[in-house]
């Protein structure tokens, strides 16, 4: 019996793998984790099915057009349209847009379906699976699997195996795994990032179309079935890392195989409802917390979503506050004057609003996407309903249900402690689920699908009954709360939160702790929910576990970062919204899948305006009243020049607000090599980003050859002969010295023959060699296949004597070969020993450039002393 429960989930493990692996490849190479990878798969499953019953064609060539046609294309449009902005964005944008996929695209499908008149798709569905139809029965080692169960293992099986070989094995695979390796870097090397993120995202979508078509004859056509497969599929992702595809395939099979010997053989678990179903999401959270703690270096690094700038700073008090003063007067007005149902209306939106005001506190101020907010409020309204029922005072009994709500935001705050970014979102997220799949379902605490019985609130003169008495509750308490959050942002712990989620590090050796105030944050943003949760239960005069699945925090924390996180006037648009757009869909008549394609429509525009509806509308006015800028004079076309080979005219550069160069002009010949030598923060390794195409020009020209190559990003230059040696090591330290190699060229044996020393360790990854070492495979393509231009950042800096004379030797022969050589180094003896020329450097301009027989000890002095 043991070996049917295994094989049985080394198939379900099999659907597993390769959604996962999917989630890992597409995450690895971009950086943005698909939340609605599972959307996509349930797409793939629906176009399986209508060829498949409304079209008539053959169940595999249905699911060849699904899976490996449909998905990819599919994968490719949602990189041009979103995916492509959404790698430069924040966190907090790629989360909400995919999640607004998540919702957008079954509806989509869904909506084609019934425009067409296609057959009906559903939870009631029953489509067949890939094989024959009604599936064949066999004997397998003693277990009894049948013909879709061996299909499914076996497409699996074969997905993993050519996966493996593309990545392993193909010129795209190594490209895709350099990029994912070092992006940076892999564009310097003349590899087209933006190409290699489309492709993953092809080749991800064509995985989670296969695992959707795979799965269709065990899911069905249900939406929030896939999602849940995409939790599940993320669970082996997780355990592997978000980055290795053979431990995911491994550990999404091994998942499968744990789950059907859980259900099979914990007959004792049956007493606790919801725990046996609910092992993906415990070795979730576990994989979570034990596998995927930060190791980055955060000492002095930025917020990663940093703040909108604030285009209303110049206007009075009174002007930034008269929109919201209207738009307060105009929903009392509407309260008392309009008919009572579409006031009860305006007061769920109200209720919602509150809840989302939560959002505000973790995630605008804090900095941390929390998606358990559903689950804090799920919390305290089922703690209030049932003390209410035990016979305590209803005050009480909300503020135990507020309590409780706090108590289990402190417990959730605890990974924050350890995680940040994507991990902390899915760690809350897994929590949500336990606590819907587990806690909500013990009856004791829930009372059944019965619920508990929650009455309205009295206020003396009227009660919560009332619609109109519920808007005015409402908006007294989210007033407070917008007082409060007002508060916080000016206190001290306000000026500490906004430390810690800047600089922890920092934030710690200024003696502010980090762990108690996202602690704090937390109890605070789980209390303003909770409450929220209560006041839910008193609209609606009873509380039951499924009222606020944890799925809808999902939902919510898209609907108001569209409106604006950071402000609680977000929060109240996105209430009203929330509630306001399907109330209207419905009275035009229009299908309620309109407003889920509507909602993914934002996140598309998210993906382009990450900071909310509030800040694109005063972004909007600022831009209009601001006076337009004198229109620049077109550069002259370029002209083929005898001399110089690479020029640097009046750049100007810098990053963010801060201008590091300021009118640098420079010129190497071919066959010439120039030293550029200054003091540390002069602007030289800045001046060798803006002209490999690293670091974007404000003003000024790059040429090559007399050609404006200003605009060309850095894997143009790449290809057209510019190459830089980047300031510490330039190789892909997870790609062995053979595979560094063919990066750039397409036989590495000539290298070979030259350095012995790397053929050696051709096998070796490249971040196991030497300092020494590194540096030669950083510079070995360019004797085999030499650059026009030769940008070297610090090449010596960490070497042993021996290893930079040996650097300085393939500098000199490079020179020979009529490379334009450009070098930084720090130390000036080498450089200027090899130099045809040199150029000082001081504050962001060239002081000084000449012969390197005009230079003496003065001048040099001069350059790195930083005096005149």
């Amino acid at each position: 019996m043991i070996l049917g429960y295994v094989l049985s989930g080394l198939v379900t493990g099999a659907i597993f793998a390769v959604m996962g692996s999917g989630l890992t490849l597409s995450y690895a190479a971009t950086g943005v984790f698909n939340f609605a990878h599972g959307a996509v798969g349930f797409l793939s499953a629906l176009l399986f099915y209508e060829l498949n019953q409304a079209a008539g064609l053959p169940a595999w060539l249905s699911a060849l057009v699904s899976a490996a046609l449909f998905a990819p294309a599919l994968g490719y449009v949602l990189h041009r349209t979103m995916f492509g902005g959404l790698a430069q964005a924040g966190e907090t944008a790629q989360i909400v847009a995919t999640i607004g996929l998540t919702i957008a695209l079954p509806a989509l499908g869904l909506l084609v379906v019934d425009l067409a008149g296609l057959p009906s798709a559903d939870a009631t569905s029953l489509p067949r699976g890939v094989g024959p139809h009604p599936a064949l029965s066999f004997e397998v080692l003693g277990a009894r699997l049948d013909s879709d169960q061996l299909i499914t293992f076996g497409f699996s099986a074969v997905a993993a195996a050519g996966l493996w070989a593309f990545m392993r094995h193909s010129p795209y695979g190594l490209r895709m795994r350099a990029a994912v390796d070092r992006r940076r870097l892999a564009t310097l090397r003349g590899i087209d990032a933006d190409a290699t993120s489309a492709l993953a995202w092809m080749l991800g979508s064509g995985l989670a179309g296969l695992a959707g078509v795979l799965a269709v004859s065990v899911l069905g056509l249900d939406a929030t079935a896939y999602t849940v497969l995409l939790f599940a599929s993320a669970t082996a992702a997780v355990f592997g890392r978000l980055r290795t595809i053979p431990w995911t395939f491994a550990a999404g099979l091994a998942l499968g195989v744990v789950q059907n010997l859980v259900a099979g053989y914990t007959d004792f678990l049956e007493e606790v409802t919801g725990l046996r179903t609910a092992v993906p999401v415990i070795l979730l959270f576990a994989g979570l917390v034990l596998l995927n703690r930060s190791r980055e270096r955060v000492a002095g690094s930025a917020a990663e979503d940093a703040p909108p700038p604030d285009h209303l700073a110049g206007l009075p008090p009174w002007r930034r506050r008269m929109p919201w003063a209207l738009g307060l007067v105009a929903l009392v007005a509407f309260t008392f004057l309009a008919s009572e149902y579409y006031v009860g209306v305006a007061a769920q939106g109200l209720v919602l609003a509150l809840i989302f005001c939560s959002f505000v506190v973790v995630t605008g101020i804090g900095g941390m996407v929390n998606l358990a907010q559903a689950a804090f409020a799920s919390m305290a309204a089922l703690t209030c309903g049932w003390a209410f029922s035990s016979g305590l005072p209803f005050f009480v009994a909300i503020v135990l249900g507020v309590l409780a709500s706090a108590a289990v935001g402190m417990l959730v705050a605890l990974p924050a402690l350890r995680l940040g970014g994507r991990v902390l979102t899915l760690a809350t997220l897994a929590l949500a689920l336990l606590a819907d799949q587990v806690l909500f379902q013990v009856d004791a605490f829930s009372n059944g699908t019965i619920g508990w019985p929650v009455p309205a609130l009295g206020l003396g003169f009227a009660d919560t009954s009332d619609p109109r008495a519920r808007v005015v509750v409402l908006l007294v308490l989210i007033g407070a709360v917008a007082l409060l959050v007002r508060n916080l942002e000016r206190s001290a712990s306000g000026r500490a939160i906004l430390a810690v989620r800047s600089a922890p590090a920092a934030a710690t050796t200024s003696g502010i702790s980090a762990p108690r105030t996202k602690i704090m944050i937390f109890a605070l943003a789980s209390a303003i929910a909770g409450l929220g949760g209560v006041l839910f239960a008193v609209s609606k005069g009873s509380i039951t576990a499924t009222d606020l699945p944890a799925f809808s925090g999902f939902v919510w924390l898209a609907v108001v970062v569209l409106q604006g996180v950071r402000r609680v006037g977000g929060a109240v648009l996105g209430g009203l919204i929330a509630v306001a757009v399907p109330e209207l869909l419905a009275a035009w008549g229009v299908s309620a899948h309109v407003g889920a394609i509507l909602f993914g429509a934002g996140g598309v525009i998210l993906a382009k305006h990450p900071d909310g509806v509030l800040t694109q509308l005063a972004e909007l006015r600022h831009r209009r009243r601001s006076v337009p800028a004198e229109p620049v004079p077109a550069a002259p076309p370029p002209v083929k020049v005898d001399g110089p080979l690479f020029r640097l005219e009046g750049v100007v550069a810098g990053y963010a607000d801060s201008t590091v160069l300021r009118g640098v002009d420079l010129a190497v010949r071919p066959g010439e090599v120039v030293a550029l030598l200054g003091a540390n923060g002069a602007g030289k390794s800045t001046t060798c980003a803006v002209a490999a195409g690293d670091l974007a020009v404000t003003s000024g020209r790059i040429l090559l050859d007399g050609q404006d190559v200003t605009a060309w990003p850095a894997h143009r230059r790449a290809r057209a002969g510019i190459l830089l040696a980047p300031e510490g090591r330039g190789v892909f330290p997870g790609l062995t010295v053979e595979e560094n190699l063919r990066t750039w060229l397409p036989d590495p044996g000539p290298v070979y023959e030259r350095l012995p020393q790397l053929a050696e360790r051709r096998t070796v990854p490249a971040g196991a060699l030497s300092g020494g070492e590194q540096q030669l495979l950083t510079l070995a393509p360019a004797l085999v296949r030499p650059p026009r231009v030769l940008i070297a950042d610090e090449p010596s800096l960490g070497l042993a004597p021996m290893m930079v004379r040996q650097v300085f030797d393939v500098f000199a022969e490079l020179r020979s070969r009529g490379v334009a050589l450009l070098l930084v180094e720090e130390k000036a003896t080498e450089a200027l020993a090899l130099a045809d020329r040199v150029a000082f450097m001081r504050l962001g301009r060239v002081t000084w450039a000449g012969p390197r027989s005009e230079v003496d000890s003065e001048r040099l002095t001069a350059a790195y002393l930083g005096v005149r």
